[in-house]
């Protein structure tokens, strides 16, 4: 598959607005001491996902700064995607049903991509399970891998996790969010938490007209509070459990739930999930359902800026970028005590981490109750994203793993100004 078409991205400097120009000055040391480094990306999907949402930011930035990086997307059938998604599940702490013949489709699907690895990288990146089996095609004597794992594997299936060890125990580093997610690996494990881009135009600040207009076309009323919740329709997402909970909220005030969302290329289960959400919310008017496409990037913008509450109500969750985006908007957020949700939200800091349905509406009524309260979670919720999960400080991460792998115990010289 060709690579997937990237997002030009913004100058560099131009960052230095929200991080500093000292940050930028030393990324800018770092890539000197990388410039001309091919680096290769590889996932799942070009579309919907966090993973690809960075990709396509991260890897135009990676060119910027004189590395040869590029992006690439393996293929697979429906039925591969079927087994990878009940991988993905598992490996959350899903019991799933898995025989014989869904290994075997997973092996075949690998042997099928191999011809999609670069053979004259230096650093090929692959992320998550369902190209972890790439590392096969390595050349030993070329270049070193990293394995970066996007999920939770804290809870993860033995089966399933004893099936793809060895294979992840090909490449020279495995890379988590969290050090709760790593495992018992020989090789090295790094942490690099991810991030958004300001500029993007899921992120960047919209006028209040756009957001005005966008409100309206969904029918939703703009002089009532108005609950969110954006997220693929993924069972993981407890789309469900967050119609219970603004229901529950909604008796002791005047509001609507928006559950903004739509599917993946790599996940077959989005419809029937849909179809689950539109039975629990029912004929309720006061419940608006979005399947939007995948690129609706601008339209989330503007719902999560025109949003009272905002609301990531996660049984499992990787790291949660959906809360980062509506930190970033300076919105309190609700999130479900998990994964990375919890290394952004700082128990009434930066916004509420919860455990159940009843939590959730408790907290929804709270923050409506005290706008006061909800602004200033907003803006400590903004400044703390700003200081830690935006994308130059994750392009300077990956640019100090690269080194640390090339140098190894040798250490690293950077070239001066």
């Amino acid at each position: 598959m060709p690579t997937p078409e990237l997002i030009r991205s913004i100058d560099l400097d131009a960052y230095a607005d929200v991080v500093g120009e000292e940050e930028i000055a030393e990324i800018r040391r770092l890539a000197r001491s990388l410039t001309g480094a091919r680096v290769q990306h590889v996932n799942s999907t070009a579309v919907g996902g966090g993973v690809a949402e960075i990709l396509a930011r991260l890897v135009p930035l990676m060119q910027q700064v004189g590395l040869d990086a590029r992006w690439d997307v393996i293929s697979g059938s429906p039925r591969y995607y079927a087994v990878t998604k009940a991988f993905h599940n598992a490996l959350h702490g899903a019991e799933v049903e898995l025989d014989a013949e869904s290994f075997r489709i997973f092996d075949e699907n690998t042997r099928q991509n191999l011809g999609i690895v670069d053979p004259d990288l230096d650093f090929a990146i692959i992320h998550d399970p369902q190209p972890v089996g790439l590392a096969r095609a390595r050349n030993p004597s070329k270049g070193k891998w990293i394995w970066r794992c996007h999920i939770d594997l804290s809870d993860a299936d033995p089966r399933v996790w004893s099936f793809l060890r060895p294979q992840v125990e090909r490449y020279d580093a495995a890379v988590f969010h969290l050090p709760d997610y790593a495992q018992q690996l020989s090789i090295p494990q790094l942490l690099i938490m991810p991030a958004i881009d300001p500029f993007s135009e899921k992120n960047l600040e919209l006028p209040p007209e756009e957001i005005a207009r966008v409100l309206e076309r969904h029918g939703i009323d703009q002089k009532r509070p108005i609950v969110l919740q954006v997220s693929r329709f993924d069972r993981l997402k407890d789309p469900v459990g967050v119609i219970r909970a603004f229901q529950l909220a909604r008796g002791w005030h005047d509001c609507q739930l928006v559950l903004a969302g739509g599917g993946a290329d790599d996940d077959p289960e989005g419809e029937r999930v849909l179809a689950e959400v539109r039975e629990a919310a029912g004929s309720d008017p006061d419940v608006h359902i979005l399947n939007l496409p995948p690129d609706a990037h601008r339209e989330i913008n503007a719902l999560q800026r025109g949003a009272t509450v905002i609301v990531q109500k996660s049984v499992r969750e990787g790291f949660g970028l959906v809360v980062t985006e509506a930190m970033w908007k300076g919105k309190p957020v609700i999130g479900g005590a998990v994964g990375g949700i919890r290394r952004q939200i700082v128990q009434g800091t930066t916004g509420f981490l919860v455990h159940t349905v009843e939590g959730t509406a408790f907290r929804i009524r709270e923050l409506l109750t005290n706008p006061g309260m909800a602004h200033r979670l907003g803006e400590n919720a903004r400044q703390y994203v700003r200081h830690n999960f935006l994308l130059p400080i994750y392009l300077k991460q990956w640019l100090l793993a690269m080194l640390a792998m090339r140098h190894g115990e040798r250490g690293v010289t950077l070239l001066e100004e």
